[in-house]
């Protein structure tokens, strides 16, 4: 009698590790092998973004560390763990394309002209 009471109590609690496992570890241990592996594969000449924001080009690799230049002539050493992300294509530094303010001056000058268009019909 004692048995069945102590299973029934056992049985959600093995429901919950079993619910726990599937929604938080083992996710955890997928996102902690990726990031592993792309840290495994940045070379010298590769671009990364560090944890703290830092955009920069790896010029050496060291055992627990990578050599970033952050600007020109500027070097940093960053601890390999603080690696966020590698830079799959290097963006340009061009101008930013119009944005919707620009667009929405001219929709104000369109309507500024057919306020005035409206103003000369009635005259």
């Amino acid at each position: 009698m004692q048995q069945s009471g102590l299973m029934g109590m056992l049985l959600p609690l093995a429901v919950f590790v079993v619910i726990f496992y599937f929604l938080i570890i083992r996710p955890q241990k997928k996102r902690q092998r990726k990031h592993e592996e792309m840290l495994a594969s940045i070379r010298p000449g590769d671009q990364v973004v560090t944890a703290g924001g830092f955009f920069g080009t790896v010029k050496a690799v060291k055992e627990d560390s990578y050599i970033l230049e952050i600007a020109e002539g500027t070097k940093a050493r960053v601890l390999k763990s603080s690696i966020q992300m590698k830079r799959t294509s290097v963006e340009d530094e061009s101008p930013v394309e119009p944005d919707a303010s620009s667009s929405g001056k001219a929709k104000k000058e369109e309507t500024e002209n057919r306020t005035k268009e409206d103003e000369s019909k009635e005259s």
